[in-house]
């Protein structure tokens, strides 16, 4: 099965709680899944040809957490990386003018990069699911089904 690398980007500890549900069902379907909560360049690394996972919150002005920006800088340094299929979980809150901005900031360096996506970009509003795991766990699952 396919080998999963998870980033997360958390401020609250959200989107670290979606990313381990994400590492079990991973895990449950054969998949081999790691989580990275402050994740660095050469974590990221270790998954070229692999597949990649980004689950990452947004702050009230639409930028990444902290524990994540070290990661995406040194991706917009990285530059071009076809070999790279990810996935992308946005946590947000839509009273926000930049509504998941941090996993739109992610999936738009990635496209840029020529990384593949592998399925749509789920992105949950807290204002309507105060427990984000209850929409990202379906994603995940079917999420897994597309990995090869």
């Amino acid at each position: 099965m396919a080998e999963v690398g998870i980033f997360v980007g958390t401020m609250y500890g959200n989107a670290l709680l979606v990313a381990e549900e994400a590492e079990t069902i991973l895990g449950e379907m054969g998949h081999k899944a790691t989580v990275y909560e402050d994740p660095e360049l050469a974590d990221w690394q270790k998954y070229q040809g692999l597949y990649a996972l980004v689950v990452t919150s947004t702050t009230g002005q639409g930028d990444l957490p902290d524990s994540i920006v070290p990661l995406f800088r040194g991706l917009k340094d990285l530059g071009y990386q076809p070999e790279m299929r990810y996935g992308i979980i946005a946590l947000g809150d839509s009273s926000y003018a930049n509504f998941c901005g941090g996993g739109k900031l992610f999936d738009a360096l990635l496209q840029e990069q020529s990384a593949k996506r592998v399925g749509d970009m789920l992105m949950i509003d807290a204002a309507e699911h105060p427990e984000p795991e209850s929409e990202s766990n379906p994603w995940v699952e079917h999420w897994g089904t597309l990995l090869g």
